[in-house]
């Protein structure tokens, strides 16, 4: 009996398009970096680019979708592989955090920046939301789990010592705002 498998079509271009334009938007700025830079860089033709994204609206949605993916992979994989309750699995988050802001190419936050960039009516937008959301839905479980008596409101209070941090962390890196965020949420999760 013959097996088939399905047919994996390979888009080097479009993979090309994504990484650079990734790299680019977080990099420089989501205004400030033109879709013939992209193109260029990418070793693309702008008509190909536009095969696969309509706007650079779109584009940018792509790229904030993959940085939220991304990120939520990483916090996922990091949150099941530590063997902690969910309180100190809340702390864990600003821990990584922390260790995003020490690296070379911390640039803010992604989403915060591209936001700043939006309108409510860009797919980057309602990707923002999304992730918002998910920010929002883990915090809540997690609190939840970690017996706060209000989880939809402590989470609300985590999510904004997050941005807080991230936001402070850009502007003011030489200031410990992860770790200081970090022991207002160990507060916040205490007054259970």
């Amino acid at each position: 009996m013959a097996t088939t498998t399905p047919r994996t079509r390979k888009r080097p271009a479009l993979d090309r398009v994504v990484q650079t334009a990734d790299r680019l938007f977080y990099a420089d700025g989501i205004h400030a970096t033109g879709v013939d830079t992209i193109a260029d860089a990418a070793n693309v033709s702008k008509a190909t680019m536009y095969t696969y994204f309509r706007t650079k609206d779109d584009l940018v949605g792509a790229y904030v979708e993959g940085r939220s993916l991304a990120w939520r992979d990483h916090l996922m994989t990091q949150l099941a592989a530590a063997d902690v309750d969910a309180a100190e699995q809340i702390l864990m988050v600003f821990d990584l955090l922390g260790t995003w802001f020490a690296t070379d190419d911390f640039n803010g936050c992604p989403f915060i920046n591209a936001e700043a960039e939006s309108t409510t009516d860009s797919p980057a937008h309602v990707v923002n939301v999304e992730h918002r959301t998910w920010i929002r839905a883990l915090f809540t479980d997690l609190a939840a789990r970690a017996g706060t008596a209000d989880p939809a409101a402590t989470a609300i209070r985590l999510a904004m010592l997050y941005d807080g941090a991230m936001v402070g962390a850009h502007t003011e890196p030489q200031l410990p705002w992860a770790a200081e965020a970090r022991d207002a949420a160990a507060v916040l999760i205490a007054q259970r």
